[in-house]
């Protein structure tokens, strides 16, 4: 057999190990999910005792069939995005040994749900800007500050939190990444309605916070090289997502045609065609992506995915109200909700119009996300930084 036949025959091996210990029939979902990491199989390409086997990437692709064929239950990923698209990978490149075991497992199986701490309300396209302050405190760090737009923190065991350690170096030297308990005293979360009418997201206001410096991440001072790791993983979680053909925001529309004939009209037809092609094209240069993170990191190039996702969406769900007219204003309910995740397919046209607009804001700015592009990817010279070498505490604000 090939080398890539034997990887597949040991994989069967291992699930069918699995399923015939743990019958999804008859066992309970997390004790399922915990034999699945402890087997290797919840993400094979981490370290074998870390839920991963050390294989690529792309063979959890086989495992995941393999699973579902057997009527295996999931991790739900989306309730728990933050700590799998953002979180775990983090950990995996810059944590010690010990918060690797402790943190990795629960988060996988969605025992603990993470947020992020880090945009701030005068750090947020700039976000070595942060002011929120972390103070030493013999081994632990006292922390005070506000933080904005934070997605799940109503729900979140854990966060991922940057503040800065040293206000007397350049902004983007001196910054620590921390993990925050979100059930310290001096954690308060608030809800921030928006536009759709629900709470998805929160203000944190963090008021001598205590972290645990066996919480830090990276080394003190290293704050921005691991937050650029995170948001790099960030982006490619957000935009570079390979689903299936029209299996995304272009599907609504497409359906509506195929089964609407009195929505047709010929200005609509070419709008359409456009949309489904640049639709597709995103889609196969997001599998393409994702092939590329199977042999290495993730690098700039998420912020082009990223950067497409946010204008399409947005030029998607502006087409299928125009496409619907009068039906596309209506909304279904405009309740006060503080929702576990945000869900595009079960809701109406105008909520998909409205949450679309965030898009281009979360994840990294649009506008940020050009200037990254243009010059880590295009080469092209860098903007004029007049704050680059200043201490941030000498920084006018």
């Amino acid at each position: 057999m090939t080398t890539e036949e034997t990887v597949r025959a040991d994989l069967k091996e291992r699930v069918d190990a699995l399923l015939t210990t743990h019958d999804p029939a008859t066992t309970d979902q997390l004790v399922f999910l915990r034999a699945q990491f402890d087997a290797g199989l919840a993400w094979v390409h981490f370290p074998e005792g870390l839920g991963g086997l050390g294989l690529p990437r792309a063979h959890q692709t086989y495992v995941n069939e393999l699973l579902a064929a057997a009527g295996a239950p999931d991790n739900d990923p989306r309730r728990i995005g933050i700590g799998l698209g953002m979180a775990a990978p983090t950990i995996l490149a810059f944590g010690t040994d010990e918060q690797k075991r402790r943190f990795l497992r629960p988060l996988w199986t969605g025992e603990e749900v993470w947020c992020q701490l880090f945009s701030e309300p005068g750090a947020g396209s700039d976000l070595a800007a942060v002011g929120t302050r972390a103070v030493r405190d013999g081994d632990t760090w006292v922390v005070n500050g506000q933080k904005v737009w934070t997605s799940s923190a109503h729900k979140a065991r854990w966060a991922i939190l940057l503040a800065r350690t040293d206000p007397d170096v350049p902004k983007h030297a001196g910054m620590s990444y921390f993990i925050c308990d979100m059930t310290d005293p001096g954690v308060e979360v608030r809800p921030l309605r928006q536009i759709t009418g629900e709470a998805e997201f929160n203000e944190v206001f963090l008021s001598d916070a205590r972290i645990p410096d066996a919480h830090r991440l990276g080394e003190e001072g290293e704050g921005w090289k691991v937050a650029n790791a995170t948001l790099m993983n960030e982006r490619v979680a957000i935009g570079g997502n390979a689903a299936q053909r029209e299996v995304s925001m272009i599907g609504f529309v497409a359906n509506a045609w195929r089964t609407r004939p009195e929505l047709r009209r010929p200005e609509a037809h070419d709008q359409l065609t456009s949309l489904w092609v640049e639709a597709e094209v995103a889609r196969l240069s997001g599998k393409r992506l994702r092939q590329k993170l199977a042999a290495g990191e993730p690098g700039p190039e998420g912020s082009g995915m990223k950067l497409t996702f946010a204008r399409l969406t947005q030029q998607i769900t502006g087409f299928e109200l125009q496409l619907l007219g009068e039906e596309g204003l209506r909304y279904a309910d405009w309740t006060m909700t503080r929702p576990d995740i945000v869900d595009f397919t079960g809701r109406d046209a105008g909520y998909r119009y409205l949450r679309a607009k965030g898009n281009s804001i979360e994840g990294g700015t649009s506008e940020i996300l050009r200037n990254i592009i243009a010059e880590r990817v295009l080469k092209l010279p860098a903007e004029p930084r007049a704050d680059k070498d200043i201490a941030w505490k000498d920084i006018p604000r």
